[in-house]
């Protein structure tokens, strides 16, 4: 009896320590779960950043945890739109910059493009120019505004105003440009690039700049080859050049413009009316309340947000300013949202990456919703490597006759995905998914004469009818525009027509709600619509473990 009695204690001892070994290997982030072999290893194998925490905050970005939310109207359509019935919706956490960008923060970008690609320079002639705002949107055939005309964009009395007059592709390439000078920035830090790296290309010493997509794929072809002569401290002595990986962590996610979803979630700002997990009501504007006026002792009386008040009144009277401003106003000069977030309703209205439908399809999609999918790859030369474009710029005209840079030299060639990608594929078929479902053939009772090649231009049919107005060059170069006349259009939606959010200036109070939508070809601008850039997190959701009974209120 005493016998099995030890051999029981010593079978659980045994099992118990296998137990403990194995938590303590599987925990163990210098072990691999999978092979038991040591990660990172001296004498070399598997190597992996086990030190990794969570993404650091870009710079001007605040952190938007997400969540689950009611995306649409909380008040009456009196437009009659019926474009933004609520539906459920739920959004990964992300980065949302904390204002708008500014002109001060644009001319940095204009400034850069004009440096590194000099406009004298016939090659490169279209690359700054493609990139300036347009400032004759201030114009007003019965008013006097030439002075925001010549003045706004540059005028250090405006530097920290939103930029206008930027249209949906310029706002894009800007996030592009912010990306890769941020990247540059985050491996000079980490020692990858030494500090004078990010300066070579400003003061015209270097062949190339630094591309971010570029340096993942191809190191050695950044900065137009020189990349060995330009490494930082760590660099190893005597050995072969250091490159920063996807996998070392320090590469950033890119900037970009936020989707529809996420702009929307950001303005809501929920969190500050969370008790547990709920949500205590819905917001009209970015704020609490009913009003768009302060109900605070303290500027008790003041327009929280820079809007048209009524007919003629874009500011109050004088010496005693409702909003403090009459066209736009500097960022951060009202009070942000539950966020942290500035200008989210007023000020200027702001471009976000989705393709306009009156619908938003939550039957197929209510996770990270968006319309506008391109899906892309990386161009493979015949050497099998990625394709790098080094000296060769790509255009595109703009159906306004606009040319702008498709690529920068030394960025990466990206091509259409193909039937290589999509074959017996579920998820999606094609690279352009900008009309499923709502453009595409399939989605018309008139498929079978969807942009009949054989047809009439008149009697073509398509879900969108809307004009196709042309450009061309003659034999001289100069341009030819011809104007869609055609008496049969009945709408202006198609692919290249881009969702904006928020009010403005120059709105009635109706547009500060978050759920309002708007529309306008990708290639336009106006005075009162500007940007801001949003970027992916990844990893863990919340920045923290611990709950709180309610959410954080901005006083």
């Amino acid at each position: 009896m005493k016998k099995q009695f030890i051999k029981v204690v010593l079978s659980c001892a045994v099992v118990a320590g296998s137990i403990t070994s194995c938590k303590k290997s599987s925990s163990s982030k210098d072990v691999s779960r999978a092979t038991g072999w040591k990660i990172n290893a001296k004498e070399g194998g598997f190597q992996h950043n086990s030190d990794f925490k969570e993404q650091v905050t870009a710079p001007g970005l605040v952190f938007v945890e997400g969540g689950t939310f009611t995306k649409g109207k909380v008040q009456d359509d009196v437009m009659h739109d019926w474009n933004n019935t609520p539906t459920q919706q739920h959004v990964q956490s992300f980065y949302m910059d904390e204002t708008e960008v500014t002109n001060k923060m644009y001319l940095q970008f204009l400034d850069y493009l004009k440096s590194v690609y000099p406009p004298e320079d016939p090659k490169y002639a279209n690359i700054y120019k493609g990139a300036l705002p347009d400032t004759l949107v201030w114009r007003n055939r019965l008013g006097f505004n030439e002075t925001m005309t010549n003045n706004y964009l540059r005028h250090p009395g405006y530097a920290e105003y939103p930029v206008v007059g930027v249209n949906w592709v310029q706002a894009t390439q800007f996030a592009e440009w912010r990306t890769d000078r941020v990247n540059e920035l985050m491996l000079e830090k980490e020692g990858y690039l030494n500090d004078e790296a990010k300066y070579k290309a400003l003061k015209g010493e270097g062949s190339g700049t630094f591309s971010t997509e570029a340096y993942l794929n191809r190191p050695e072809s950044v900065y137009g080859g020189q990349i060995d002569s330009l490494q930082g401290k760590a660099q190893k002595t005597d050995s072969v050049s250091t490159f920063a990986k996807r996998s070392s962590g320090i590469i950033l996610p890119e900037y970009r413009l936020p989707t529809e979803t996420e702009w929307e979630y950001a303005a809501q700002a929920n969190q500050g009316n969370r008790e547990y997990n709920n949500y205590r009501g819905r917001k009209k504007y970015p704020w609490d309340g009913d009003y768009t006026r302060n109900g605070q002792r303290v500027g008790r009386g003041d327009q929280l947000a820079n809007f048209k008040q009524g007919k003629g009144d874009y500011g109050g009277i004088a010496g005693w300013s409702d909003d403090g401003a009459d066209i736009t106003n500097a960022v951060m000069s009202y009070k942000p949202n539950d966020l942290g977030l500035y200008d989210m309703a007023g000020n200027v209205s702001e471009w976000v990456a989705d393709v306009y439908r009156p619908i938003v399809d939550d039957e197929i999609s209510d996770f990270n919703y968006y319309r506008g999918n391109i899906y892309m790859k990386t161009a493979i030369g015949e050497d099998g490597k990625v394709n790098i474009l080094r000296d060769s710029v790509l255009y595109d005209t703009l159906p306004n006759g606009k040319i702008v840079a498709v690529n920068l030299p030394g960025e990466i060639k990206m091509v259409p995905v193909d039937e290589e990608e999509t074959y017996l594929r579920t998820n999606f078929s094609s690279s352009d998914n900008r009309g499923y479902r709502d453009g595409e053939p399939g989605s018309t009772r008139f498929y079978d004469k969807f942009n009949d090649a054989d047809g009439d231009e008149e009697n073509k049919k398509s879900m969108y009818n809307s004009p196709t107005n042309k450009i061309e060059r003659d034999s001289a170069g100069k341009f030819i525009r011809n104007y869609d006349k055609s008496n049969y259009r009945t709408s202006l939606i198609n692919n290249e027509v881009r969702v904006y959010k928020g009010g403005s200036w120059r709105d009635r109070a109706f547009w500060l709600d978050p759920a309002q939508r708007r529309y306008l070809p990708q290639y336009m601008a106006t005075d009162d619509i500007g940007f801001r850039c949003a970027m992916s997190r990844v990893g863990s959701k919340s920045k923290t473990k611990n709950k709180t009974a309610r959410g954080k209120k901005v006083k």
